[in-house]
């Protein structure tokens, strides 16, 4: 290694360079499908400006993939600047797209404009085949490289318009080179429900099938469908459309029965038709909004018992729906667009289906009182349950922690404890808390890393001891008797060690309390890293992306003016009031669940985890730590 640094040291990656060298930045690289819906989501893109009726996917048997559609077709006369034909700059340049305004596309999920030029740099091979105005083009690469210029010929009769691309992955960046025909159909068809009259074709050579799907009903028999044979109220399932001009969400929903309390609940989010599995601020609203309305026609109806408190998670705990969601400039967390970030979402929505579930709950009273009876059975038994086990109980030789701040309510659902980084910390958030619903207990920094220990070592750390008897169940448990509270929230720093406390505390939930994760009841609470000051407005920023992106809001609304960012060194040197607005306050605070969203996902992370932990993986981090070592933020 040189010792020396000069200007001739920078290097600059150009062209698509840097996707080949850091994929993980850009991709999943576990296998080739996010490149798949990369393609699709552009046809999708198509049809949701209304011109596009048919998308064609085919898994050929050489490995490649292809995706067809009859929309407009990629542009294929010279940029203007670039001198290029637009279907190259398309396919070669980063960032390159025109989606970054809504002048071409009011709506779009490909928004970030890396995503075909990403499908490009990572494929041994791209082709791709362009029919409009009365021409057929087509044009070649090879690791991203053109090696067939664009060439035209006379369009076959009845040969229409539109765009075909064609991909083989490039082994050497992907675990696995395979496409699973399962989940990509999965999605396929939620596109062909979410958009109605658009029909979606998928196929494979080998071994053959072929599936297709065109819906004209939408969302309500799609839900309906998913639901089977659960008892549930309203029948068919409720079905709101709320326009707007940045914003329009269309949704169904239905509470399922008690007696049908095992049923599978299906819960679904799209955003511009893209899936969100992890959720988002759209879902945070839906949720927020349902509840509020129905806790407002129970309080003019008085149909609650004295005594019994509905809150969102009794509301919206039986509710299964389908929420689609269609927003201008929709910001996810990173390219795989997995979870919604953009903040006016969450508000909108809210607001948006508060008014539209509670003008047909008053409509329809007689079958809003029935939901509510059905609602208030489960939270009876809920609270009953609560009680028959004293909540001051993890085993009758074991004392409750002497730095567990104890919440007074003995209902199970509405209670929370939060696992805060230090005593400095610990301190503010008690002051933050509500003391109703809400305990802390103070950890003392990093805990014991447990992901390879047994059971009965972990006990062994006064830290893990005081967590097991704070929640009220013990390590390796295979259920949630004597649980004492509802929701379990991490609370560390912002910054690198915060991480890596929550990261080793998710570890020893992941491993050793496996039951509070299946039911969902473990989370990970975001505080802000900046505070930012612009005269009387007050605003704060979970890391340096939103940061940016508050920082240019307010510019726009106060040109010239310049704002002041504080950036807190730890959660201890926050004061209550902030630490409560920014991240324990429900009605303002993020959270981001644990779940356990399918087989194949657990077996990911898990894998994650052992590379991660375990001492027999040290090669391995080394070698990842290598690959995605660029992929880390410098703090300062």
């Amino acid at each position: 290694m040189s010792t020396s640094y000069h200007a001739g040291d920078i290097e600059v990656l150009e062209g698509l360079d840097p996707v080949r060298r850091r994929p993980g930045m850009y991709t999943d690289t576990a296998s080739p499908e996010h490149l798949a819906w990369e393609v699709i989501d552009n046809s999708v893109d198509e049809a949701l400006a209304g011109h596009a009726r048919t998308i064609e996917v085919l898994l050929h048997a050489d490995g490649s993939l292809s995706v067809r559609d009859d929309g407009r077709g990629m542009p294929v006369d010279l940029h203007p600047a670039l001198k290029r034909p637009g279907v190259e700059v398309i396919l070669t340049t980063l960032h390159a797209g025109s989606k970054f305004s809504d002048r071409i596309y009011r709506y779009a999920g490909g928004l970030h404009g890396v995503g075909v030029s990403v499908v490009n740099a990572l494929s041994r091979r791209l082709e791709v085949t362009v029919w409009r105005d009365g021409g057929e083009y087509r044009m070649a690469f090879a690791q991203g490289e053109t090696v067939e210029l664009l060439q035209r010929a006379p369009a076959a009769r009845g040969a229409g318009r539109g765009t075909l691309v064609r991909f083989w992955p490039e082994p050497r960046y992907f675990a696995s080179c395979a496409f699973s025909y399962e989940r990509l159909a999965r999605l396929l068809r939620a596109k062909a429900v979410l958009l109605s009259g658009l029909e979606v074709r998928i196929a494979a050579e080998d071994p053959p099938r072929n599936d297709r799907w065109r819906y004209e009903e939408g969302l309500g028999p799609y839900l309906a469908e998913a639901l089977g044979e659960a008892a549930f109220r309203p029948t068919p399932p409720l079905v709101l459309g709320v326009p707007g001009e940045r914003m329009s969400l269309e949704c169904a929903l239905a509470w399922i029965d008690p007696e049908s309390a095992e049923a599978a609940r299906p819960t679904e989010s799209y955003v511009n038709l893209v899936p969100t599995p992890l959720g988002g601020t759209h879902v945070s609203g839906f949720r927020s909004g349902v509840g509020e309305a129905v806790r407002e026609f129970c309080e003019v109806r008085g149909l609650v018992p004295r005594g019994l408190k509905l809150g969102t998670e009794d509301i919206v705990g039986s509710l299964a729906y389908v929420l689609s969601l269609r927003l201008r400039e929709a910001e996810f967390a990173g390219q795989m667009k997995e979870r919604l970030t953009a903040r006016e979402a969450q508000g909108a929505t809210a607001g948006a289906l508060k008014d539209a579930v509670s003008l047909w709950l008053h409509r329809h009273p007689q079958v809003g009182e029935e939901i509510v009876a059905g609602l208030v059975r489960l939270a009876q038994a809920r609270q009953q349950a609560a009680t028959t086990v004293a909540r001051k109980k993890f085993s009758a030789a074991l004392a409750l922690p002497g730095k567990l701040a104890d919440c007074t309510s003995r209902d199970l659902e509405s209670s929370e404890l939060f696992l805060v980084e230090g005593d400095s910390a610990g301190g503010s958030a008690r002051q933050a808390r509500d003391r109703t619903t809400q305990a802390i207990l103070a950890l003392r920094g990093k805990i014991l890393n447990t992901w390879e220990s047994r059971t009965e070592e972990i006990l062994a750390s006064n830290e893990v001891r005081d967590i097991a008897h704070a929640l009220g169940v013990a390590p390796g448990q295979p259920d949630t008797r004597g649980l004492r509270y509802g929701k379990v929230c991490i609370l560390a720093d912002a910054d690198s060690d915060g991480a890596h406390i929550a990261t080793l505390l998710l570890a020893l939930f992941l491993r050793h309390f496996r039951a509070l994760v299946a039911e969902g009841r473990v989370y990970v609470a975001q505080p802000p890293l900046y505070r930012i000051d612009l005269g009387e407005t007050v605003a704060y920023a979970r890391d340096d992306a939103e940061r940016e992106r508050v920082l240019t809001a307010l510019a726009a609304g106060a040109p010239g003016r310049r704002a002041t960012i504080t950036r807190f060194k730890g959660l201890g040197e926050m004061n209550p009031e902030q630490l409560k607005l920014t991240t324990i306050d429900p009605a303002t605070r993020r959270l981001v669940r644990l779940v356990l969203p399918d087989p194949e996902a657990v077996r990911l992370t898990e894998d994650v985890f052992h590379m991660m932990l375990t001492r027999r993986r040290s090669g391995d981090r080394k070698l990842w730590l290598e690959r995605r070592g660029a992929e880390a933020r410098v703090e300062v």
